[in-house]
């Protein structure tokens, strides 16, 4: 009997490509952060973090290791240990990096001594604020903020409360990223020229830049989680 054509070379079919299950969207940007990836448990020894913050200033002068080992007159290996964290630079060698690097010596300490904050809410305790769009009916709760933090971005989470229709609804534009998540009622938002049905459970995730904001009340009373986040030097 005849065999059967192949496209392999080894005489054996390629599978068929396994499709993704529905409603799973396939995430083509490669990830690089690790969600439960755990920092150098060493953080808060001196020496790691007087590296980390002799590093930084380098890297933001765009030096390299070479060239303030130069300014210095402190050794690649040196300069090596210490912003690895391996060595505990002496007094006379902060100064000296402190000169080359444009800095005050206690700027080193910033980040071991810095405190990390966080915000607690308990239910039904949130903020309540006024923003654009505040009305009666149109409840906006601030579940929490932190204003001056590491991460350099400022994250607002908000519990929005709608519970009367509105023929006029204002239509928001602002720096940075939203993300909504619908938990009561139905709603047809909108973003930019695209109009999204959100019912419980449904997510979305946008760059705020964009006109956006909710088009048709569809069932009241409407509650969703609204997230947003912006450079910290765009706050205030």
């Amino acid at each position: 009997m005849a065999k059967k054509a192949s496209n392999s070379r080894n005489g054996v079919a390629p599978a068929k490509p396994k499709p993704s299950p529905k409603g799973v969207a396939t995430i083509r940007t490669p990830l690089t952060q690790d969600p439960h990836a755990v920092r150098d448990t060493r953080e808060k020894v001196l020496e790691v973090a007087i590296g980390r913050e002799v590093r930084a200033f380098r890297k933001k002068l765009g030096i390299t290791v070479a060239d303030l080992a130069a300014a210095t007159d402190i050794s690649l290996g040196m300069l090596s240990k210490i912003e690895n964290g391996i060595t505990s630079p002496s007094l006379t060698t902060l100064q000296a990096l402190s000169r080359a690097l444009g800095v005050p010596v206690t700027a080193f300490f910033r980040r071991f001594e810095e405190e990390r904050s966080a915000v607690f809410v308990k239910a039904g305790e949130g903020l309540d604020v006024e923003r654009r769009g505040t009305r009666a009916g149109h409840q906006y709760n601030l579940l929490g903020h932190v204003g001056s933090n590491t991460s350099g971005v400022v994250v607002e989470p908000y519990l929005i409360t709608l519970t009367e229709d509105s023929d006029v609804f204002p239509t928001f534009q602002h720096e940075g990223m939203e993300f909504l998540y619908m938990l009561e009622g139905e709603v047809v938002y909108r973003h930019g020229s695209n109009l999204y049905p959100m019912k419980p459970g449904d997510s979305l995730f946008f760059d705020a830049d964009a006109p956006h904001g909710p088009e048709v009340l569809t069932v009241l009373p409407m509650r969703y989680l609204s997230i947003i986040c912006y450079p910290q030097s765009s706050a205030g």
